[in-house]
């Protein structure tokens, strides 16, 4: 399995963001780390050796990027309203420089995304702000409720980046292109949280897969066993 080390200077964020990508060809996915995490944090977990054998046969590439959530939602030394900004940032690196870039590499007119846990955030509210710009959502053990990190602050900002908020309020047709997974287990600490979710999307007439595993935690054995799974079942448009 190819892997390549990229850096991708973003001039949103002023600074390199690095990468793993997987694979000489094959659909994008674009995968988010979990809560701090790092662009290697996939391989280290055992979640890019899971769906090897979907890379190698050049059915999906894999872009593993960083986040920058020690400056976002998680940057504690910040007051809220700067964390909310910093992602704001964050997004537009994505929006129009790295999406842009996998689009061109893979020749697609949209990608996929996925994560873990706060990664499953962060692909879900990435694919959700930009439906134009997604063909595929994957969250596994996603959570969909930024306000709990912003010691009560909130705002326009906020609202338009907390899913549970801002869903409710979309024309459902926009997402009718998009293939979404909502994954989650009995045993999740996130299981209210995308029965919720998934409601939300009910209530818009968004299709969607919920699929409530039985009798594991949120942590990675469970990513592993779902990833592969759900990426062998997206029918490529």
């Amino acid at each position: 399995m190819e892997e390549k080390h990229i850096k991708y200077y973003s001039h949103h964020l002023g600074k390199d963001v690095e990468m793993l990508v997987f694979g000489n060809w094959g659909y994008p996915i674009l995968l988010f780390p979990t809560t701090l995490g790092r662009y290697y944090q996939a391989k280290d977990m055992g979640l890019i050796e899971s769906v090897r054998w979907l890379v190698e046969s050049g059915k999906y590439k894999i872009y593993c990027v960083d986040s920058i959530d020690a400056d976002s939602w998680y940057g504690k030394h910040l007051n809220p309203e700067h964390r909310v900004l910093n992602h704001i940032q964050y997004d537009k690196f994505l929006k129009n420089e790295l999406v842009p870039y996998i689009k061109t590499q893979c020749n697609v007119g949209k990608i996929g995304v996925a994560g873990c846990s706060f990664g499953g955030f962060h692909a879900a509210n990435f694919a959700f702000r930009h439906p134009d710009l997604v063909a595929y959502l994957v969250s596994m053990s996603g959570a969909f409720d930024i306000r709990g990190f912003l010691d009560g602050y909130y705002d326009d900002a906020v609202y338009f980046n907390n899913p549970v908020d801002f869903m409710p309020n979309e024309q459902g047709w926009r997402f009718g292109h998009m293939k979404i997974v909502l994954g989650t287990s009995d045993w999740d600490i996130c299981l209210d949280s995308n029965i919720r979710m998934s409601s939300v999307l009910n209530n818009n007439g968004i299709e969607h897969w919920l699929d409530i595993r039985g009798w594991e935690k949120h942590d990675w054995p469970l990513w592993n066993k779902m990833f592969p799974d759900y990426l062998s079942r997206l029918v490529l448009q």
